[in-house]
């Protein structure tokens, strides 16, 4: 990875039918860590635009379908070939419009690749049907279960991980056969737009088009489509949701989480586990929705955690993402972050024992998104900071004295995304972890770089519908088709 800075501003246009377009209307993207700076302009699509993009995708579908998984993945493979040759000016650009440090924006294009590679590995389980048998003394029938798949789906990512969670879904929806529309953020569009454009160039026009814009004009890239994939906040999917409704267009919703990390007694805290967790709850300034937003622990180790988690946040550098030595940047938005400021806030006023690190910077970057990290020690479990999720850089660790509570504890949430157990104890890994309710569950591990990228994810709850990545991320786009062939001979016998 170099030290590429992108000079500002980027401009973005639409991709349509294999072809760029400029618009009149543009979104500004401003820079969260620096007040006043503009980061680059993206396509404001009309509801005309987006319309065009939804017949470009149908257009292409019947050729696209007609293709065998191992033709569509060789395709796709040719598509992302040299990918990583701009990543050093993608990363910087993410880095700008997301906040994130520079690191994180690097590793977020990779996992798009990744994730695409290992979609592609897939090719030969995608159309592998199965045949139910004729079942003795029943009606002589054979029937052939076959998957077909479902046409234009559109794929929605939110700010924080855009390009990296694109990779969960985009590329099982082409393998599967369909064509796509991609929606970036449209807060921080630039980088996911740059590296969706270079693989849509490659394949056959209108197979993958890209629509940036204002939300209120998208309701076509929702109505007018065969299936959703749609990953951000739980209110943003009770109204993706509401709108498919309408048309009944198919959803997969990954959505936010609250999840929970349970350190039982006998839980190790040496210096690679308390790596781990510190990663997992402060990783992307809290902005990730598997990071741990509950930490859950054995009254006999709460302060070991306690004193584990403050060393690190001691030598926590808020700053810049680009800058050198930075470790944690600004928040996204100017509204989360007077929301978690806000149930910080809260916890101080009843009279928690809240603990903050570090330094905010000044210069140029006074006023931006900063926050200084937190914990709420031995937080009351009725404050916001532990009801609802932060996305942000604080966390509360509440201790427990039995293993039911710390289950019953972990539980009791609107959410149930991701968990994890920390423990020695192998047997006590399966036992806590096979009752947390929840679709993904770490041992002595919790988070978005620790993810089995192979693995179905998904969540249960509030937390979303369906699954992506893996044979089961490529099933969500598809459908079954069943060809059932009588015997008539043996129907016949059967009537003598």
């Amino acid at each position: 990875m170099s030290n590429t800075v992108t000079d500002a501003p980027v401009t973005t246009g639409l991709y349509i039918g294999g072809e760029v377009r400029e618009t009149p209307d543009t979104l500004e993207i401003p820079d969260p860590g620096k007040p006043g700076v503009v980061v680059g302009h993206a396509a404001a699509a009309t509801p005309d635009d987006v319309a065009d993009a939804v017949a470009a995708a149908r257009s292409a579908f019947p050729a696209w379908a007609a293709l065998t998984a191992q033709e569509r993945a060789a395709k796709m493979a040719e598509a992302i070939a040299g990918i990583a040759d701009d990543r050093d000016a993608d990363a910087a650009i993410l880095s700008q419009e997301n906040g994130k440090i520079r690191m994180e924006a690097w590793v977020d294009a990779l996992v798009f690749e990744i994730r695409w590679n290992l979609a592609l590995m897939l090719a030969d389980e995608v159309d592998r049907g199965h045949t139910l048998p004729v079942v003795p003394g029943a009606i002589p029938v054979s029937t052939e279960v076959s998957y077909q798949p479902l046409g234009v789906v559109t794929v929605i990512v939110p700010f924080n991980w855009p390009i990296a969670i694109l990779g969960a879904s985009l590329p099982h929806a082409l393998l599967a056969g369909n064509t796509a529309i991609v929606k970036p953020p449209p807060s921080a569009p630039l980088a996911t737009t740059r590296v969706v454009q270079r693989v849509a160039e490659k394949l056959p026009p209108g197979v993958l088009n890209i629509v940036t814009g204002k939300d209120e004009n998208m309701a076509g890239l929702i109505a007018d489509v065969d299936k959703v994939c749609f990953t951000g906040s739980v209110n943003g999917g009770k109204r993706i949701m509401e709108t498919a409704s309408k048309t009944l267009t198919r959803v997969t919703l990954e959505l936010g989480g609250n999840d929970a990390a349970v350190f039982l007694e006998d839980a190790v805290l040496d210096d690679t586990h308390l790596d781990r967790l510190y990663a997992a709850i402060f990783d992307t300034t809290g902005q990730i929705c598997m990071n741990a937003k509950r930490v859950f622990v054995h009254r006999s180790r709460v302060d070991e955690v306690v004193a584990g988690l403050a060393s690190r946040l001691e030598q926590a550098t808020i700053g810049y993402g680009l800058d050198e030595g930075t470790t944690m940047g600004p928040l996204h938005s100017s509204a989360q972050k007077a929301f978690v400021e806000e149930i910080v806030q809260e916890a101080k006023d009843a009279g928690a024992d809240v603990r903050e690190y570090g330094e905010l910077p000044g210069g140029d970057l006074a006023g931006g998104n900063f926050l200084r990290p937190a914990i709420v020690v031995d937080a009351d479990p009725s404050l916001r900071v532990v009801t609802q999720e932060q996305f942000g850089p604080v966390i509360p660790i509440l201790p427990f004295d039995t293993e039911e509570e710390a289950v019953r504890l972990a539980n009791d949430t609107w959410g149930g995304l991701c968990g994890s157990v920390w423990t020695a104890s192998s047997e006590a890994a399966q036992r806590v972890g096979s009752q947390l309710v929840c679709g993904y569950v770490w041992v002595n591990d919790h988070g978005a770089t620790r993810l089995d990228l192979r693995a179905p994810f998904g969540g249960m709850k509030q937390s979303g519908i369906g699954r992506e990545q893996g044979i089961e991320g490529v099933r969500a786009f598809q459908d079954t088709r069943s060809i059932a062939t009588i015997d008539p001979d043996a129907l016949a016998a059967m009537a003598h």
